[in-house]
């Protein structure tokens, strides 16, 4: 079942608050809010991040300062998040890796229920992208290369445990393929390669490879997402070859299992406000994202999913952090 699928379709309902210790209900927020990212400035996270910081800010009457924690693969970022003191003023925004993560690491707090998940904003898939110098057309074709032609076939990604990696991984249990993962110190370096004819295959950002689509320096075969896109809907998805297959990625508001839930009510009643609007729904689809929205359930029913499904493709293909 896809994300956008499991999402309740009503909002939490009522607007309500919630207060610092020491401060009336009425007055929260009283401080600019921290919103802890765990990426780089510049990276899809940080902007989105910093799309919405100045949104939020105009209905708290507070500014909402981005609060850049990138290391670890993130899990300094979601630590400094779910670990913050319990009265509205810090959150974060979350990637799928951070499903992943939990997947990965042991943690020493409940990724599901140790936290109070808020709302999820958006998602996007990946695009199954291969050198031109395959000969391949399409994701059957490229099965029964992989199959004829054992240990050939090697997948780059941004780093194991990330996205593209697991992503990967999962359509080779799936379909019994055996590519070989080559992990980089970031996309941008994987793709290079596989320009390069390097590599063969990489799971991609569709805005990162659309202008090679064009110009035929590289080829898209499937995207791993439920649906085809529209910015290239001659592509099929994966699952219309490998039924039951989907992998995305997606961003979230998560805070500390103590916050107050007025506080969740209302950063998830804005989220979704915000959701609505045309310069955001641009910024997304500029970026390749679908926006989501949804309930605070919602997304905690998606932390379970994603988590359960990555721990099976972490245990079944015996995946080691910073392997």
């Amino acid at each position: 079942m896809s994300i956008r699928s499991s999402i309740v379709a009503s909002v939490v309902a009522g607007l309500g608050v919630a207060c610092a210790p020491g401060a009336s209900a009425a007055d929260y927020p009283l401080k600019p809010i921290r919103l802890i990212v765990g990426f780089a400035p510049g990276g899809q996270g940080d902007i989105l991040a910093r799309a919405f910081a100045p949104r939020l800010g105009e209905f708290f009457g507070q500014q909402v300062l981005v609060d850049n924690r990138p290391g670890a693969g993130g899990s300094i970022a979601y630590e400094t998040a779910v670990r913050a003191n319990p009265d509205g003023y810090t959150l974060g925004l979350v990637p799928g890796g951070y499903a992943a993560n939990a997947a990965l690491y042991p943690l020493a707090y409940d990724p599901v229920g140790g936290v109070a998940p808020v709302a999820l904003v958006a998602e996007t898939g990946w695009v199954v992208t291969l050198n031109p110098a395959l000969p391949i057309a399409t994701l059957r074709e490229l099965m029964a290369y992989d199959r004829a032609n054992p240990g050939r076939l090697n997948y780059g990604s941004s780093g194991t445990g990330s996205g593209p990696h697991l992503s990967t991984e999962l359509l080779n249990q799936m379909t019994g393929m055996r590519m070989t993962h080559v992990p980089y110190k970031g996309s941008a370096v994987a793709l290079n390669d596989l320009l390069g004819g390097q590599i063969q295959v990489v799971f991609a950002n569709l805005p990162t490879v659309i202008q090679h689509f064009k110009s035929n320096r590289l080829h898209g075969i499937a995207v791993t997402a439920a649906k085809r896109y529209g910015a290239v809907p001659d592509i099929p998805t994966v699952a219309e070859t490998v039924p039951g297959y989907e992998a995305v990625g997606w961003y979230g508001f998560l805070g500390p299992q103590a916050l107050p839930k007025d506080v969740v009510a209302r950063w998830n009643r804005e989220i979704n406000r915000i959701l609505q609007l045309p310069d955001i729904k641009e910024r997304l689809a500029v970026d390749g994202l679908d926006p989501l929205g949804g309930t605070s359930q919602a997304f905690r029913e998606v932390l379970a999913r994603d988590i359960a499904k990555w721990k099976t493709v972490v245990r079944n293909g015996n995946i080691k952090a910073g392997g």
